[in-house]
């Protein structure tokens, strides 16, 4: 679809991050390194401008379910309104990864559960490393 995306994290935002921006933009990198056509940049302010600053058409955001469509339509009539020349695009999740979100990732991970296979190993190691969770976790 994209020659070229950028993964941008965001300083700010209405989740509480268990990393710093710094650390989320490091660990993106890891996972991607080895894609040519990924670039990694953590961004302040609104995304619509961080897009247009950096010359990108459009804004690709993902969809677990229903309930994620009302407000990111609501984000994409607003930076439309910013920013008429950038489109947002929706791509809907694999049926495997619904009911995944970061906070239900970090609540199961602190409780024990094993969170691996859901999360890119550079973010597992940084979530063990945080949380002091051992190496195999438990059943």
């Amino acid at each position: 679809m994209f020659d070229h995306i950028i993964v941008a994290p965001a300083a700010s935002t209405p989740k509480l991050p268990m990393f710093s921006l710094e650390e989320r933009v490091e660990i993106v990198r890891e996972v991607f390194h080895d894609n040519p056509r990924v670039e990694v940049a953590g961004f302040q302010g609104l995304l619509v401008e961080f897009a247009r600053q950096r010359g990108a058409c459009a804004i690709l955001r993902g969809l677990r379910a229903v309930s994620d469509f009302e407000y990111e339509f609501q984000m994409a009539l607003m930076n439309r309104r910013l920013e008429k020349h950038i489109q947002t695009v929706f791509l809907m999740t694999d049926y495997r990864w619904l009911f995944i979100s970061s906070t239900i990732v970090k609540e199961a991970a602190k409780a024990g559960a094993d969170v691996r296979s859901m999360i890119p190993d550079p973010a597992w190691f940084r979530l063990q490393e945080r949380l002091g969770l051992p190496e195999t976790p438990q059943a």
